[in-house]
């Protein structure tokens, strides 16, 4: 399938390696790399979702106009690139994909890293709060579900918002003591991540199909135990692939906690 405007094109095959960025909550950005047919090579600059309707509507990316694995419409990745599709490549031909590995690579210790601090954030902050929430998958509470308002992954590394607010606070959360100790808590939380680090744990994602909208659930190790949480994204296979883990917190907000995720590859 070809879909072509005046600006960029979009490509859909049969099957792909590409991962596609996700409409709903586009946290990993999408793989790049090339489509070659013969002698001609297209630039793919990235992957995105896209949808076919049973009544034969089509939409790419922020267009969709449903929620991702919503039934009624065949799911798809499509593979964006610039400008117009050359007359050499024709629906139906066979076409050989290429990822940008070093890319993906680099995503996929991003994303890691991000969970991983995520859950190293729930346990430097559990004390904080005063009245019983939901519990993250090592039993702290969940700081992450409860107060993350975006989160953004690039390549070894991510960037977190947590809105500390009116609401966080009538939840039971002691948003004045996390402030009066907050470098104390970046420190835990660089601790925590560098014995996990240290401890070089096996990393994987399990899949129910083979689909791009089937549920994906991605598992580590850790020396607390096993955790697992549904995710989408792509990530390491073990923590031997990073040198290092660090946080940086930012609170120049009082209402928004910032934290900058590095990851060190090894």
């Amino acid at each position: 399938m070809l879909i072509a405007d005046q600006d960029s094109s979009v490509i859909v095959v049969d099957a792909t390696p590409f991962h596609p960025v996700d409409h709903t909550w586009p946290d990993q950005p999408g793989d790049s790399g090339t489509i070659t047919l013969g002698d001609t090579r297209l630039d793919v600059s990235e992957a995105v979702m896209a949808a076919l309707s049973d009544e034969g509507e089509f939409a790419v990316a922020d267009e969709i106009p449903v929620k991702r694995g919503a039934e009624g419409w065949t799911w798809l990745v499509g593979h964006r690139v610039d400008g117009g599709i050359p007359a050499s490549v024709a629906a139906g031909g066979s076409v050989t994909l290429s990822v940008d590995a070093d890319r993906r690579a680099g995503l996929s210790r991003g994303h890691t890293a991000c969970h991983l601090a995520s859950l190293a954030l729930d346990a430097a902050v559990a004390d904080l709060w005063r009245k019983e929430i939901g519990v993250d998958p090592l039993g702290n509470p969940d700081f992450e579900g409860r107060a993350n308002q975006t989160s953004r992954i690039h390549p070894d590394g991510s960037v977190d918002e947590y809105r500390l607010g009116k609401s966080l606070r009538k939840a039971g959360f002691d948003s004045a003591g996390f402030a009066d100790s907050f470098a104390e808590r970046e420190a835990r939380i660089n601790e925590v991540l560098a014995g996990w680090v240290a401890s070089g744990g096996e990393s994987r994602i399990e899949v129910d199909g083979p689909s791009i909208v089937d549920r994906r659930t991605w598992r580590c190790t850790l020396p607390e135990g096993e955790v697992g949480f549904l995710c989408g994204g792509t990530h390491v296979r073990s923590l031997t692939e990073f040198s290092s883990i660090t946080v940086a917190l930012d609170l120049s907000d009082p209402q928004l906690l910032v934290m900058t995720t590095t990851a060190g590859p090894a």
